[in-house]
């Protein structure tokens, strides 16, 4: 059984089926009828609605797109649907924006932008220009109304107090009360599981190996709207709270298994500004603050946005399996397409980044056919250790170059004990030839995959010799 809240009343479901999503349960049960189904993947946003869940006293409203999020994600949390926004017939702010902009043409995406605007409002009272177009980035308008949308945004983002602001320190008691010690379970023809401590998962994880973990889901839940499989027995991991740290110390930074990628750019930020940089263009925000950087690498995606940059930072995995605790270097985890050295009934538990190894002037790009909510052709990371105009340690690691994320360790020997110098950045792009072999495929042919990262590398250099890095290494190129 698991309950929450949609928008103010208490919902608690038990004979259901795990498979089933928040959009499916929406349109078919409740009869609400708003949020629409463009894409089944996460990519259009006409399927976007809001969560809630406390923040301190306070509730914190996150968009999600509702056709990828299971059910027993909703677990504690407040649904909220463009449905709950007006009251008593006078319509929310944001709706009004949006009528008094002429910002909506055929309907169809209407509701996912007035949801994300209703976020963006609790959020930040005042936003840009640029942060209006970030937050509407996983939405799409077939209708190319943007201006107007836009503009609606800036008009309904002013100071203003609704119910959903009134009525928060009651909504935070009441989710708080839904919080249970105990493994909840849901069950119809297949089963869900949501422990509530490392522990419980991890007894849990051990007895049923054959258990798909839920972790963001953005990527699992396509299995069942994209390939149509039904998964048996699912562990959501939504409740284990003791996975959503993210620790910082003088040494190091541990980054629990369910920190989203949210938190990960609003922590990192000022110590990895590359890292969380790279990260705003990961998907959209309905995906990020859902996703989590474990769950990226454990799915083991060669073209994931996560490992290349890890995997130049020199990061390790802690790993838990029962009792058993063991550390892994991220670069012996991935052993090929899809397949990864966690044995049966082990999982991510942190992501362990050692601060000593993360170089000042540690660079990423993402390569793709379009700047947002995109997957990557190409992603190269680089992380260079310079001493007197040397490099003393290189670690340069892509995604999309082979069946698996992997270091340039070619191009990096090239690179070591020498200054970066246009003859030793010809080297190191010629070296990237006997060091990937990419397919060729839709995003790009072998040929212009090494094309891109030979450029990557050589913007590196590029970047390297603007006078802000003067402090940090010697100009190099002439």
């Amino acid at each position: 059984m698991i309950q929450f809240l949609l928008n103010q009343t208490v919902k608690t479901l038990d004979d259901i089926d795990p498979n089933t999503t928040v959009l499916n349960w929406l349109r078919g049960s409740e009869h609400r009828c708003g949020s629409k189904e463009g894409c089944a993947t996460g990519d259009c946003g006409a399927c976007t609605v809001v969560l809630g869940q406390p923040d301190g006293e306070n509730i914190r409203y996150d968009t999600a797109n509702s056709c990828i999020m299971l059910v027993s994600q909703l677990q504690g949390k407040q649904l909220l649907t463009v449905e709950d926004l007006s009251e008593g017939g006078k319509l929310h702010p944001v709706q009004q924006a949006m009528a008094d902009c002429h910002a909506s043409q055929c309907g169809f995406c209407t509701p996912g932008f007035v949801m994300s605007g209703f976020a963006l409002q609790k959020k930040n009272g005042d936003p840009q220009h640029q942060e209006i177009e970030k937050q509407l980035a996983g939405n799409l308008c077939r209708c190319t109304g943007y201006r107007p949308i836009i503009q609606a945004m800036q008009q309904s983002c002013g100071a203003y107090t609704d119910s959903f602001t009134r009525a928060a320190p009651q909504t935070v008691a009441r989710l708080r009360l839904m919080q249970e010690p105990e493994v909840a379970e849901l069950t119809q023809s297949n089963r869900c599981l949501l422990p509530k401590t490392v522990q419980q998962l991890a007894q849990l994880y051990q007895q049923n190996p054959q258990a798909r973990l839920l972790a963001g889901g953005t990527d699992l839940a396509l299995t069942i709207t994209q390939q149509f499989q039904t998964l048996p027995l699912i562990i959501t991991l939504s409740q284990v709270d003791e996975l959503k740290t993210i620790s910082v110390t003088d040494s190091h930074i541990s980054i629990g298994a369910m920190a989203t990628l949210q938190a990960c750019q609003e922590i990192l930020q000022p110590l990895i500004p590359a890292f969380t940089q790279v990260l705003e263009r990961f998907a959209s925000p309905q995906i990020r603050h859902h996703a989590t950087l474990a769950g990226n690498l454990a799915n083991a995606s060669p073209i994931g946005d996560g490992a290349p940059m890890l995997l130049a930072l020199g990061a390790s995995l802690e790993l838990r399996c029962a009792e058993t605790v063991r550390n892994l270097p991220l670069d012996e985890f991935f052993l090929g397409y899809r397949k990864t050295a966690l044995q049966a009934g082990e999982f991510i538990s942190a992501v362990i980044i050692d601060r000593n190894a993360i170089s000042p002037t540690f660079s990423a790009w993402k390569v793709s056919k379009r700047l947002d909510d995109d997957i990557s052709t190409v992603f190269g990371a680089f992380n260079l250790q310079f001493e007197a105009g040397v490099v003393t340690r290189a670690r340069l690691a892509f995604g999309g170059m082979a069946v698996v994320p992997a270091r340039a360790k070619g191009a990096e020997n090239a690179l070591t004990g020498l200054p970066l110098n246009p003859q030793t950045l010809a080297q190191a792009c010629t070296a990237l030839v006997a060091d990937f072999q990419p397919l060729s495929d839709f995003r790009g042919s072998a040929a212009y995959r090494l094309k891109l990262a030979q450029n990557l590398l050589r913007r590196l250099a590029l970047q390297l010799a603007e006078p802000t890095h003067a402090l940090e290494v010697q100009r190099y190129v002439n």
